[in-house]
């Protein structure tokens, strides 16, 4: 328990809960920015819980649930104080996904399933947090993190497209499929369900073009229901489907149900859960807090808050949570100055829970849709794959690829070839790191790449070879092999190979025994081979490995001239060397 016992032996509790920094300091003035704000976001979170519901293939209600508890806890232990905690398009998408594994599953085991599945993702977070794990994340690559989202959005887009248009189809999570099934029912849509559809579409953005504060999306959840309530639209053969009865009841403390097996068959998505929603937090959070600086956003700390949310939320019938992009952006801007603004929005949700779900009952699930799609599309990344088309040819595949895969091969596969491609990039990039052949600078002690400056000094009989990166046993071989291709371009010339280690931060045995030969190699052909700029770390290596005393410390110096003007005076001139000597043993 290494994160617990650094904050609580040393009775730094502020640190590991957060709330007791900021609350015994809360100012007065901070109170009507809060309250602003809380109540923007809790309007916004009632059709936002009810339609992200819908995504995961959940009650309407149990949107609303993962709507109070879990942003409570955030409150306490988390770091920002403007991220809103709750329901999200994405994280609803992967619990749809999670569970679409399980066949012929009752609504009862369903939620269960659900409920399970958030307090395996909490367990996860915390864990992560706990142990300072969260660098794990980097793993995932902007841009397949870009790619996977905007294919997302598309998926989660199109699937609502059952109840905008008011016909039946199948569940899908593969694009192709969902609009090849709706145009094969074009000829039996509802269309007072569309015509709602599209004028709750429009409320929405028209709002957000007036002010992002105004709650376009509340807006359009009472003209749906007036449109059905007035018009008696409800009833009938073409009824437009409505939400009908949502329990005016409180979630309660209850037991999960842990079932092994099924635990074994949720734990990987569960995993894919835990870090794309800590990815969509933490991003959002550090966004935010850069407009702010009386406080600062812990990776680790939200790994705990964020898993003690999901933990708690999962015994208080909670699926999934996480921060969100839109109602973050929207409590920040309408004033929220601390985390009583998500306590405020979560009583909120508990005063509509007990007194306003009757009114919800004709509420058309064509304006959930609406909602639903107008919040994902706008997740859509198209200028990103611009920017990377014109300034990193490599990143705009990565993300097109993860892209594709995601829209045709489903979510889970799409997720499993981004994180292979974002590791393959890692490993491409670290065993084949960029590499330098280096000249004088005319009229200066500077040396600069070959192949990016012109009219530089160069010298037949010397090679100055730099490689940007650690040197160990995965690189060591591209190391040896671009050594040797640029020694062939001096043909028979060369009397001297300088190894500038100025951008090598790490060395290891393999790495070692291969400049071993190389400099025996090239001695006995008459070469001299010197190492310049090494650092401390990686003098220390080199030493303790023996390799220092091996070829002698006359062959090390601290800059590329120093070994320059050694070479050039015949081997003489030691009047730099005893300094750099001294300087080598520190």
């Amino acid at each position: 328990m290494p994160y617990l016992c650094s904050h609580y032996n040393g009775m730094n509790y502020k640190t590991a809960i957060p709330i007791l920094e900021w609350l015994p300091k809360y100012n007065k003035s901070w109170l009507r920015g809060d309250m602003n704000a809380g109540l923007t976001v809790g309007v916004m979170l009632i059709p936002q819980g009810m339609a992200y519901a819908s995504i995961a293939g959940l009650p309407a209600v149990y949107g609303l649930y993962a709507s109070i508890v879990p942003l409570l806890i955030y409150a306490l232990f988390g770091t920002s104080r403007q991220l809103a905690i709750g329901p999200v398009a994405m994280v609803s998408l992967l619990t749809a996904t999670a569970l679409a594994a399980f066949d012929g599953l009752t609504t009862e085991q369903y939620i269960s399933y659900a409920i399970l599945l958030a307090l395996l993702v909490g367990g996860i977070q915390f864990l992560l947090g706990l142990f300072r794990l969260g660098f794990l994340v980097n793993f995932l690559s902007h841009p397949v993190i870009s790619g996977f989202t905007s294919a997302a959005a598309l998926i989660i887009g199109f699937s609502q497209l059952k109840h905008l248009l008011g016909v039946d189809l199948s569940s899908g999570h593969y694009v192709h499929e969902i609009i090849l099934q709706a145009f094969n029912k074009i000829g039996e849509i509802n269309w007072t369900t569309l015509i709602i559809g599209i004028i709750g579409i429009l409320i929405i953005v028209l709002s957000r073009r007036i002010h992002k504060s105004v709650p376009g999306q509340l807006l359009a959840v009472i003209f749906g229901i007036a449109a059905v309530s007035i018009f008696n639209l409800g009833e009938g053969n073409n009824a437009v489907n409505i939400v009908k009865d949502i329990p005016d009841t409180l979630p309660y403390f209850k037991s999960v149900t842990i079932n092994m097996e099924i635990v074994q068959l949720l734990m990987p998505m569960a995993l894919t859960i835990a870090l794309i929603s800590f990815m969509e937090s933490i991003a959002v959070a550090k966004a935010i807090q850069v407009k702010h600086r009386n406080y600062k956003v812990q990776p680790n700390q939200e790994l705990v808050a964020l898993g003690l949310a999901n933990i708690t939320g999962s015994f208080f019938q909670s699926y999934p949570t996480t921060g969100g992009f839109s109602r973050t952006a929207v409590n920040d801007q309408a004033g929220a100055k601390t985390a009583l603004s998500g306590i405020i929005s979560a009583i909120l949700i508990i005063l509509t829970l007990l007194f306003l779900t009757p009114y919800f009952y004709n509420l058309p699930k064509t304006i959930l849709a609406s909602v639903i799609m107008v919040a994902v599309f706008g997740l859509i990344d198209y200028k990103e794959a611009i920017h990377l088309f014109k300034s990193n040819i490599t990143d705009f595949w990565m993300l097109i690829i993860t892209f594709i895969s995601t829209l045709a091969l489903g979510i889970e596969i799409g997720i499993a070839i981004g994180v292979i491609l974002s590791l393959a990039m890692v490993l491409f990039k670290t065993t084949r790191p960029h590499t330098a052949r280096l000249a004088k600078v005319p009229n200066t002690r500077f040396y600069r790449n070959i192949e990016r400056f012109d009219n530089l000094e160069l010298n037949e009989e010397i090679l100055i070879y730099r490689f940007d990166a650690q040197l160990f046993f995965a690189n060591s071989d591209f190391f040896v092999d671009k050594l040797y291709e640029y020694e062939k371009l001096k043909k028979e010339r060369l009397k001297l190979l300088v190894i500038d280690g100025e951008s090598i931060n790490n060395i290891d045995s393999t790495a070692i025994h291969a400049l071993e030969e190389i400099v025996q190699d090239f001695k006995s052909r008459g070469i001299n081979t010197y190492f310049t700029g090494i650092k401390g770390p990686v003098r220390d290596l080199m030493e303790r490995s023996g390799f220092t005393n091996k070829i002698g410390e006359a062959h090390f110096f601290m800059s590329i001239q120093d070994a320059i003007d050694y070479f050039e005076s015949g081997g003489n001139d030691k009047s730099d060397l005893k300094s750099y000597s001294n300087q080598f043993n520190k």
